[in-house]
């Protein structure tokens, strides 16, 4: 087997760098996420000091760790639990779609691109990045906030959505034939009908093959099990972080403590290759052009998620603060909205890069404000005594 030094020298590199980065924002109390993104524009093309021998892996790693990031946030919850959430949430879900769906198709026609390019800037403002939330989430100290179920639904009933959309806005960049599309859509539904039914009936016969006292067998079945469920899910065109969120769900009891035991640290390496790679698929260089009509959609976006999220905890009963709180950890865009933007590369090539710098500027803001809107409020000085 032939040895890469770059790889190992990059790679090395890369990963003292950023534990210098996460060991300063933990410091503070804040999460390291934005400065992995960071890191990733500094670190891709364009940026100060690349590293293409490390690219490949950190690719691959990177499809790693959504898995294992939904994989764990599925466990905080039962299926019978999140199956009534996402019921009352349907109503959140349509909220979403309609404020942060619509300002992206509006932008589109101000930025003079035609029905496929609004469509697809639609979905890029549209969905939230389950992996920056499931990552801020747990950074935060919020899985068990009592806002935490609202915002799982808001973001699993998006990905749902996503098996409805993508097949439409594929359909519609290729010029697919209506049954073409329909049977792309059946498909992806299927396969989100059938990942919920298994997370339901099928817990006891999972908790039974996985159930091992050798760790290393008890690691290779959740890992096999987990990959492959989000695989199936990614192949039928719903997404993978719906399967890996779902086997998580179907696993209970103490079977879950041992889930997190053993798969934490691979998740927490996984999830910075995740966050890292979002930066190194954007070059810097294409981001100034196109930051101040970026930043103003980001802007209105944002305010628009925290009105969803403000609503979806409203209707679980949360405080005010609980519902700003869910609000603001909404904000980040990420994987999906790069995704959508390369998807439709296409026919409007323009928005790549505009795509590229909506996601910096909320994949970095966004957690900063999920931090900054639970700081306890100093209390006021109490006045002098009188000398």
């Amino acid at each position: 087997m032939e040895i890469s030094v770059a790889l190992f020298v990059e790679l090395g590199a890369v990963l003292l760098i950023v534990s210098v980065a996460s060991a300063a924002a933990r410091r503070v109390g804040l999460s390291p996420v934005p400065l992995y993104l960071l890191a990733g524009l500094a670190l891709g093309e364009g940026g100060v000091a690349p590293v293409p021998a490390a690219g490949d892996f950190i690719g691959t790693g990177a499809a790693i760790g959504m898995v294992l990031l939904l994989l764990l946030l599925g466990l905080e919850f039962s299926p019978e639990e999140f199956t009534q959430s996402l019921r009352l949430h349907l109503p959140s879900s349509v909220l979403d779609a309609v404020l942060n769906a619509a300002p992206g198709a509006l932008a589109g026609w101000l930025l003079g691109l035609d029905w496929r390019g609004c469509l697809a800037l639609a979905g890029i403002t549209w969905i939230s990045s389950s992996g920056i939330v499931a990552r801020l989430l747990t950074d935060l100290g919020r899985l068990g906030n009592r806002e935490t179920p609202s915002v799982l639904s808001v973001l699993v009933l998006e990905d749902i959505a996503m098996a409805v959309y993508l097949p439409l806005l594929g359909a519609a960049l290729v010029g697919s034939s209506p049954g073409r599309t329909a049977l792309a859509l059946a498909t992806a539904l299927g396969a989100v009908a059938v990942a919920l039914f298994a997370s339901h009936r099928l817990r006891d016969p999972l908790n039974r093959l996985l159930d091992t006292a050798d760790s290393e067998q008890f690691l290779l079945r959740i890992l096999g099990l987990a990959l492959l469920v989000a695989g199936a899910a990614e192949a039928a065109h719903a997404s993978a972080a719906v399967g890996a969120f779902l086997v998580g769900l179907a696993l209970s009891g103490q079977l879950a403590q041992r889930v997190r035991s053993a798969v934490e640290p691979l998740r927490d390496l996984f999830s910075l290759v995740f966050f890292l790679a979002i930066g190194l698929t954007i070059d810097p260089r294409d981001l100034l052009p196109v930051l101040p009509a970026a930043a103003a959609l980001a802007a209105a976006t944002a305010l628009t998620k925290v009105a969803v999220g403000y609503y979806a905890a409203g209707r679980d009963g949360v405080g005010r603060r609980g519902r700003l709180r869910a609000g603001a950890v909404l904000i980040p865009r990420g994987e999906f909205s790069v995704v959508i933007a390369g998807l439709a590369a296409g026919v409007a090539p323009q928005l790549v890069p505009f795509a590229a710098a909506y996601v910096v500027i909320l994949a970095t803001a966004g957690p900063v404000a999920a931090f900054l809107v639970d700081r306890p409020r100093p209390e006021p000085a109490a006045d002098a005594a009188p000398g």
